[in-house]
C-alpha cells in the first residue's frame, strides 16, 4: 500500500504540473502586449529569485562553497531552463504561428528520450515508444485541428528556428537536472538557477532595450511579470524538479504533451477558441500515451 501511495503522487504530476506550465501560453498571448518578449522573460526570472531568495537566503549562505563548486552547472541550467527556454517562445511568436509553435516544442520530449539514450544509457522499452507515438499523434490532432491538409501546408520561418533551439534547450535542461546530482535542497538550487537564468538574460535585455524597445513600467507590466513568476516559473519548475527526480528525464518530458491539451483548454476559455471534437480525440490519445510510457517506468526512491 505504501508503494501504490508513493507512485500515485508523482504519476499524478504529470497532469497537475502541465496546468501550471501552460499558463505561460496565457503569458505569452496577452503578456507580450504590454512588455518586450527578452525583459518579460528577464523580470520574470528576476522576480522569481526576488520571491525565493528570502526564504532561502539563510541555507545558501551556508553552502556557499556548495554554490561556487556548483555554479558551472546551475549557470548552464540556468541559461537553459530559464535563458533559453524562457525568451526564445516569445520571440518565436512574432514570426511564427502557434501551429507551427505546438508542433516544434513538442518535439522536446523525443530529443529528451533521444539524448537520454544514447549519452546517459537510459533504456527505451516497446511501451514507451508506443506511448510517445499515441502522444504525438494525439498532440498533431489538435495541432492541425483534424485537418492532414493543414500540415501538408506548413510553411517555416525564423521563428520555427527559435521554438526549435527552446525545444533543445528545454530537453537539455530537463536531462542535465536529472542526471547532475546537487547537495542543494531543491528550493535552494531553484533559486540559484533562476538568478544565473535572469543572468544569461541580462545583456540581451540590456540590447533589446537599446535597440528594439523599451520596456514600459506600467501596472500591466507588474501583473504580467509577476504571474508569469509564479505560476508558470516557481510552481511549474518546483513540481517538474520534484516529479523528474521520482521518475526520471524521460518520462517527465511527457509533460509536454499533457501542456499542449491544457493549452487548448485555456484558449477555449480565455480566449474563446472552440473546442472541437479533434480536442477530445487528441486528449484521450495523450492521456493514454502517458499512461503507456509510465508504465513499469516509476523509480523507486
Amino acid at each position: 500500500m505504501k508503494n501504490i501511495k508513493t507512485d500515485i503522487f508523482p504519476l499524478s504530476l504529470l497532469f497537475i504540473q502541465p496546468i501550471f506550465m501552460a499558463s505561460n501560453l496565457v503569458v505569452a498571448r496577452g503578456g507580450v502586449e504590454f512588455v518586450p518578449p527578452i525583459s518579460l522573460a528577464f523580470w520574470r526570472w528576476a522576480v522569481v529569485f526576488l520571491i525565493l531568495l528570502p526564504f532561502t537566503y539563510v541555507t545558501l549562505k551556508n553552502n556557499f562553497h556548495i554554490i561556487k563548486k556548483e555554479c558551472k552547472k546551475l549557470f548552464f541550467l540556468g541559461s537553459m531552463g530559464c535563458g533559453v527556454c524562457g525568451a526564445f517562445p516569445f520571440l518565436a511568436g512574432e514570426t511564427t504561428t502557434v501551429t507551427n509553435m505546438g508542433i516544434i516544442y513538442t518535439s522536446s520530449p523525443v530529443f529528451i528520450i533521444l539524448i537520454s539514450y544514447f549519452f546517459f544509457q537510459e533504456k527505451i522499452n516497446l511501451t514507451k515508444v508506443i506511448g510517445l507515438i499515441a502522444c504525438l499523434i494525439g498532440v498533431f490532432v489538435i495541432i492541425i485541428k483534424g485537418d492532414i491538409d493543414l500540415l501538408i501546408n506548413l510553411r517555416f520561418t525564423i521563428g520555427d528556428l527559435w521554438m526549435l533551439a527552446a525545444a533543445v534547450g528545454w530537453a537539455l535542461y530537463s536531462i542535465y537536472l536529472f542526471y547532475w546530482k546537487s547537495k542543494l535542497k531543491i528550493f535552494d538550487r531553484f533559486t540559484m538557477i533562476s538568478f544565473f537564468g535572469a543572468l544569461s538574460l541580462l545583456p540581451f535585455y540590456v540590447g533589446e532595450e537599446l535597440f528594439y524597445k523599451e520596456t514600459i513600467f506600467v501596472t500591466e507590466f507588474y501583473l504580467w511579470v509577476i504571474f508569469a513568476a509564479i505560476s508558470p516559473g516557481i510552481i511549474a519548475f518546483t513540481l517538474y524538479t520534484i516529479a523528474q527526480k521520482k521518475l526520471g528525464a524521460s518520462l517527465t518530458g511527457f509533460t509536454l504533451y499533457v501542456f499542449t491539451v491544457y493549452g487548448a483548454i485555456y484558449g477555449y476559455f480565455l480566449f474563446d477558441e472552440k473546442f472541437e471534437n479533434y480536442h477530445i480525440i487528441g486528449t484521450v490519445l495523450v492521456f493514454f500515451g502517458v499512461y503507456l510510457a509510465k508504465k513499469n517506468n516509476v523509480k523507486k526512491v
